[in-house]
This record gives C-alpha cells, structure tokens and sequence, in this order.
C-alpha cells in the first residue's frame, strides 16, 4: 500500500515533491502528532507525494478546512488512501455529496441527537465507574485492553443492540478498513460486515427496537421528489457498515493519546480534578484539539488552481485532520496542552457538511472517563513495560498504554 513508485505529474512542482508515507511518517512511531507537526513545519502549505498511488497532502489547517467543507470542488467519493482502495469503499453517508448525503445524515443527527446523548450519560458514568473500581485497588492496569477497548465499545454496542461478545471481531473488520497492513484485505473486511449484519437488518426491520440499527431500517427518509421512504437492503447495510467502523475505533484511540498525555503531565492532572462534569467536558475541546488522530481524502471534481498549485480532476487530497489544531498560524503554541484556551480551532470532529455525527458522544465519553478516574486515581503513571509507541493508519494510535499507581 506504502509502494513509491508514482512518478510525480508533470503539472507537479519539484518544489512540492515530499517522499512522505502518510501511513509510516519519520518519528510517528515515537510521537504521531510530533511527526506530523514536523512535517507541517518543514513542508510547503500543500504538497505531493508519491506514496500510496500518488496523491496530494493538505498541511495547513484553513486548507484543510476548505477541502473538508467544499463539496462542490472537493468530492468525498474516494476519502480513503490509496485511491485503489478507496473506490471499494462505498459506505455511506461518508462517500456521498451533499445534497444527496442529507436525509441520511439526518437519519443518523436523529439517533445520535445531543439529548439522546445526555440521556445517556447515567449509563456512560456508571460503565466508566465500575471499570475502573475493577481496577483500581491493584494499582496497575492495561489501560488500552481493559478501559479503552471495553468502555466506549460498550456503550455503542448498546447503542446499536448488539452483543458485547461480537465486538472482537467488530473491531478486527474495522482495522481491515483502517490500517495500512489489515488482517485481510479490505474489500473481505467489508463484506464480512454485510455477511454478519444482513440477517440482523433483516430482523431488526421485522422486529423493530429502540437500537440506531433498528431505526437506520426503519425511519423515513426523504427523496429527490419530496416523498419518503425506507433504506433499501444495499443501503442499510453500507449506513450500517459505517456505523460501526466508527464506534467502535475512533474513541477508543483517542483515549488511548488523552490518557497518555494525562498520565505524563500531574500539572495537568491536578488541574482537571475537582473539576465540574461541565468544566470537564469544556477541558475535553482542548484534548481533541490536540490530539487530532483521523487521516482521510477528499477527490478533486475539477482542474483548478488552488494555494499555489494545480490541482486536476480525479487528484486526491490527504487531509489528515490532526495538523488543523497543530497549525501555529491558527493556534498559538499548539504543542501546549492549554486548558483555559479560548477559541481554538480544529477539525478532529472534521468540518462541513461530513462533520462526525457521534461527536457528542465521543466527548461524554472522554470527558467522564477523566472525571471518574480522577475522583479514584488522581495519581498515575505509564508503566515500564508499556508500550507507547504509534501506529498510524486512518486512525492514529497508542499501541498499548499501560498504567500504574500507588495503593
């Protein structure tokens, strides 16, 4: 997938040149956002590189801004690198346009609404307690395989009516459409969601509950004309397929960064605990700013100028959402974790019209995860056989923080 064999396009700078891997940057496996900052810094605002089929990156985060957020220059056809891969990948509503991508996105803003999210906060506080008191009196744990695989996995697979038992293999699919080396190849990966969730649609379309699956098949939706309708079978399970890619990998990662930037800094500890669950949640925007962790693709519509260069029809644009919050033409000091920051900006939730529809989850979920583990552990470290090395991928991670305290 990593393969450099593209000849830069003659309509290509040799000043825009980069022998960047995006998957495998130089140093993302000590530090992931210091990789990509290091890029940012030492780069051209846009540049090409060869890997991965050839394709274009966006490092400054107004440009990335304005890839993710205009649609009618910058299609979401192919978001996944390389370009081979991406064609395949036809989940929705992340691969449609507005506004064609509207009645299913609302479908999904209806099922993940914020009230529904605050609805349920009790059952978020109660899993998260209850982990952690599991833990807690033996003073270490593995925090990636016994938290932040288990908590946010837990609630979404509530969320979606499916049992905690499948989630293993839930996840294992999901890296088949994540990672740059999956288990199986991506388009097996796929198919293995359709074959597991075409009976459970089938059911759930009979048998209606109050799951998002159930209402994914069974809420109206509108059309070009005005009428409603249901998802047809193709379309419930790419919706479907989509779903649970992103909840069951996104959070869990960024927990994985949140945790490991908190247990490396007691300033920072000491200034989150005591905090309100409303202060808590305020702080979280400061974490996702600064630990940005999702790398995706937009597809040129058109030939065009833009910030410098030429851009042609069919081109892809990288943009790796974690060099918007780093961007010091946007964030002052954007390597400093700064709690009482006003009006940071970022796109680690993305921007436009494809903003994450789970976002409010996400931040319950990272935010009482802080509250509650600081009431029990306020004091904690990374353990001597962790491993905090990175991954990269479309998500970004830490591959296996382990954590320690005093009892």
């Amino acid at each position: 997938m990593s393969s450099a064999d593209h000849v830069p396009p003659t309509h290509v700078p040799a000043d825009r040149v980069v022998d960047i891997n995006i998957y495998a940057l130089p140093g993302q496996t000590d530090d992931f956002h210091a990789a990509w900052k290091s890029l940012q810094d030492s780069s051209p605002d846009i540049v090409w590189t060869p890997h991965n089929e050839g394709h274009w990156i966006a490092l400054r985060g107004d440009i990335l801004a304005e890839v993710q957020s205009d649609h009618e220059r910058f299609s979401n056809r192919v978001i996944v690198l390389p370009k081979s891969v991406g064609e395949k990948h036809g989940l929705i509503p992340t691969t449609i346009d507005p506004p064609e991508h509207r009645p299913y996105r609302k479908l999904l803003n209806d099922g993940m609404a914020l009230a529904k999210v605050r609805g349920m906060q009790g059952a978020i506080r109660e899993a998260a307690a209850s982990l952690i008191d599991g833990f807690a009196a033996g003073g270490r744990c593995d925090f990636t395989g016994e938290f932040a695989e288990v908590l946010p996995i837990r609630i979404f697979m509530a969320l979606v009516g499916l049992p905690m038992e499948h989630a293993d293999q839930i996840r294992t699919w999901a890296e088949c459409l994540t990672r740059p080396n999956p288990p199986m190849p991506f388009e097996e990966g796929k198919q293995a969601f359709f074959d597991y969730l075409a009976p459970i649609l089938a059911e759930r379309r009979a048998h209606p509950g109050e799951d998002l699956l159930s209402q994914v098949v069974t809420a109206p939706i509108g059309d070009a004309n005005g009428a409603t309708r249901t998802l047809g079978q193709e379309e419930s399970l790419a919706l479907a397929t989509q779903i649970l890619v992103a909840g069951v990998d996104t959070v869990v990662n960024f927990l994985g960064f949140a945790m490991l930037y908190l247990a490396q800094n007691p300033a920072a500890r000491a200034e989150l605990a005591g905090r309100s669950t409303n202060e808590v949640l305020a702080a979280t925007h400061e974490l996702f700013r600064r630990f940005g962790l999702v790398t995706i693709a937009r597809t040129v519509r058109n030939d065009m100028e833009f910030h410098g260069v030429q851009l042609k029809a069919g081109e892809l644009v990288c943009i790796p959402t974690q060099i918007h919050g780093l961007d010091d033409r946007i964030n002052a000091n954007p390597m400093t974790v700064d709690f009482s920051r006003r009006n940071a900006r970022h796109s680690a939730f993305g921007s436009g019209p494809h903003m994450c529809p789970g976002q409010e989850l996400a931040r319950a979920e990272v935010a009482i995860t802080i509250e509650e583990w600081l009431k029990r552990i306020p004091e904690f470290s990374v353990a001597d056989d962790a491993d905090t090395h990175c991954s990269g991928g479309i998500v970004g991670q830490v591959n296996r923080l382990i954590l320690e305290w005093p009892v």
